[in-house]
């Protein structure tokens, strides 16, 4: 029999102050359904919170016609 060998992962610890980058944010599940607008919104090579990539979709839904 092959002995089973168990690869350990990292544990990855995310806090309200983690950061990501525009890729990361539209390629989560959690934004799945506003990819498109986040692409629009967020810069390329800027980091962001999840509570600041919230907040720019928000900011830019509640936004009125001009």
């Amino acid at each position: 029999m092959a002995k089973e060998t168990k690869k350990e992962t990292p544990d990855v610890v995310v806090t309200p102050d983690s950061r990501y980058t525009k890729e990361q944010l539209i390629s989560s599940g959690t934004f799945a359904n506003r990819k498109d607008l986040l692409n629009v919104l967020l810069e390329d090579g800027k980091q962001y919170t999840i509570a600041e990539a919230e907040k720019a979709m928000n900011d830019w839904l509640k936004k009125g016609v001009e």
